[in-house]
């Protein structure tokens, strides 16, 4: 029989294993570790009894409390429709103006507004709703094709360039990939529209190369634009006056655009939303632009 080791410092049993002179003590676990692993095994045995657990090939075990989380969603859902429909049901029925006008309504626009346009806008318009690049801002009141709620409402609703039947078109040509405008055509033009919101850019020494530029805008650019380069929100064209760009206003970014042209894209929104959300929606949007007003 072998001897039984203990150590003489604790008193406690060795497990005969020795490493570099230091002595393994066949120390027990912990009794408040054992009853903890008692406890949750215990508990998970029961748990798999109670509550919905294994998966049954198309179904799953339902558990004696009969838990169904898909029906506690669904009534937490009809709980929130409910809720909510006593002021979605006005927000629908009155006109924007009647909205508009009313404090009350305009906050739970603008609460509500803010939650609907983090979930569907805020990817391509940014969190704040100013925007980045190639994708408007629409806290600045420059709009493309107006910024009247009832405007921004029915955009939202047929989208731009999209395959909604009503939907908004436009595009800007590429004069230079099409050989509508030659290199130095397109220089010239790009110059001008610069100088329209950059009047220190015209110095004597550009001051030739802007009135050229001026003449190919009118020949080219002023059906779309304006002569006065202050847009056509009736078809989308951008004012260029403004200073207020949305692929970038630098000369060399104006001339790329003229050269290849552009064509935005907005979704149509009627399918996913419905009728109050756009609408309030566009109230919400409004109130971003009517803040820097």
């Amino acid at each position: 029989m072998a001897v039984e080791e203990r150590d003489p410092v604790s008193g406690r049993k060795t497990t005969g294993h020795e490493w570099n002179g230091i002595t393994e003590l066949d120390t027990p676990v912990p009794k408040g570790v054992l009853i903890f692993l008692i406890v949750t095994h215990v508990f998970a045995v029961l748990w798999w009894f109670l509550m919905p657990t294994w998966p049954l090939g198309t179904s799953y075990t339902k558990g004696f409390l009969g838990v169904n989380q898909h029906s506690t969603v669904e009534e937490k859902l009809v709980t929130a429709q409910a809720g909510r429909a006593s002021w979605m049901n006005r927000i629908e029925a009155e006109s924007f103006e009647q909205v508009l006008a009313d404090p009350q309504l305009m906050s739970i626009v603008e609460s509500t507004g803010h939650r609907l346009f983090g979930d569907n806008c805020a990817a391509c318009h940014g969190v704040d709703g100013k925007g980045r690049a190639n994708y408007p801002n629409l806290t600045d009141d420059d709009w493309l094709w107006g910024g009247s709620v009832e405007t921004i409402a029915e955009t939202m609703r047929v989208g731009i360039n999209t395959e909604h039947p009503e939907s908004r078109f436009a595009q800007m040509p590429s004069f230079g990939v099409d050989g509508t405008l030659n290199r130095e055509e397109i220089s010239k033009a790009a110059t001008y529209v610069y100088s329209l919101s950059h009047p220190e850019f015209s110095t004597e020494e550009v001051k030739k190369k802007i009135e050229s530029g001026k003449e190919v805008f009118q020949a080219n650019c002023a059906f779309c634009h304006g002569e006065d380069a202050r847009g056509n929100q009736e078809i989308g064209a951008p004012n260029l006056a403004d200073a207020r760009w949305l692929y970038g206003g630098d000369l060399q970014t104006i001339v790329d655009t003229i050269h290849g042209g552009r064509q935005g894209h907005m979704p149509t929104w009627d399918e996913r939303l419905t009728e109050g959300e756009i609408k309030i929606l566009a109230l919400y949007v409004h109130s971003l632009s009517k803040e820097m007003r």
